[in-house]
C-alpha cells in the first residue's frame, strides 16, 4: 500500500524524489519505494522526517511499537516549569536566538514579549538571516478570543490587549521574513517554536497564562509530542486570517 503521507508531505515542502535522495545520498529508486509503500531503514525514516519537518511516527505509524514511541516522547522532555513566571528571566531571548530555520508563535495576546524590544530586535536580526518567522495572534472579534477573557475574569480587556499587542508589533509587519495572521480557534496551549524545540505554555481553566505550567520540549527521533503541537501548529496557521 502505498505511503499517501509521505507523498503527501513531500508535495507540500516542495520535495521531488529526486531531492529528497539527494540529501539522504541515496538511489531515487529507494524513494519511490519508500513513497509506494516500503518501510525505510530506522536512520533513513528519521533523516526522511526531519527534512520533511514531520514526526517519523507520522509517516510510518506501524514502525515503531507503543513502548519505543513513549520512552522517546518522555526523552523529548527538557524541562518543565510549574509556572510560567518561574522560568529564567533570559530564557525567552536566549531560545528565540538560537533560531536557525523556523521561529512559531501561536497565542492569543502575548503581550510580555510584544513589549519586549530586545525580542523584537531578535526577530528583525533572525528574519533577515533568512529564518522565517510566523506569528499568530488571537483575532479581537473571535467569540473564543472573548470567551477566554470572561474566564480569566479579565472580560473585554483581553480585546484592548490584542490590539495592544497588534500596534507593538506594528515595526514588524513589514519586514520581509515575518508574517502575521489572527485566529480564532480556542488556544488549549500557547506555542513557541524555534526550530525542533518549543516551549508549550498550558492553560488552565480561571487562571492566566503566566500561573500556568510551561514545558521545554525538544524534538527526539521517534519521539511524539513535539510533532503533535507542532502539527497543532500548522493547522491554526493555515485556519489563520492574514494581517493586512
Amino acid at each position: 500500500m502505498a505511503n499517501d503521507r509521505l507523498r503527501s508531505a513531500m508535495l507540500e515542502k516542495g520535495v521531488s524524489t529526486s531531492e529528497l535522495a539527494t540529501v539522504l545520498q541515496v538511489d531515487p529508486k529507494s524513494v519511490e519505494r519508500w513513497v509506494g509503500g516500503r518501510t525505510p531503514y530506522r536512520r533513513h525514516r528519521y533523516a526522511v522526517a526531519a527534512h520533511l519537518g514531520v514526526g517519523e511516527e507520522y509517516l510510518w505509524p506501524d514502525a515503531l511499537t507503543r513502548d519505543q514511541i513513549a520512552n522517546a516522547s518522555e526523552s523529548e522532555i527538557v524541562n518543565i516549569y510549574p509556572h510560567r513566571w518561574m522560568m529564567p528571566s533570559d530564557m525567552w531571548r536566549n531560545f528565540f536566538d538560537n533560531a536557525e530555520n523556523e521561529i512559531g508563535i501561536l497565542v492569543y495576546v502575548g503581550l510580555s514579549l510584544a513589549e519586549d524590544e530586545g525580542f523584537q530586535r531578535i526577530l528583525r536580526r533572525k528574519a533577515g538571516d533568512g529564518v522565517n518567522v510566523r506569528i499568530l495572534l488571537g483575532d479581537p472579534e473571535s467569540e473564543n478570543v472573548k470567551q477566554r477573557g470572561i474566564e480569566e475574569g479579565i472580560e473585554s480587556t483581553i480585546v484592548a490587549k490584542v490590539h495592544n499587542a497588534l500596534v507593538l508589533y506594528r515595526p514588524l509587519m513589514s519586514i520581509d521574513g515575518v508574517e502575521f495572521r489572527l485566529h480564532g480557534t480556542t488556544l488549549y496551549n500557547s506555542i513557541y517554536r524555534v526550530d525542533d524545540q518549543l516551549l508549550v505554555n498550558t492553560h488552565i481553566y480561571s487562571f492566566p497564562a503566566s500561573h500556568a505550567p510551561v514545558l521545554h520540549l525538544r524534538r527526539v527521533a521517534g519521539g511524539d509530542m513535539v510533532s503533535t503541537y507542532m502539527e497543532s501548529f500548522e493547522r491554526v496557521w493555515e485556519l489563520g486570517r492574514p494581517l493586512d
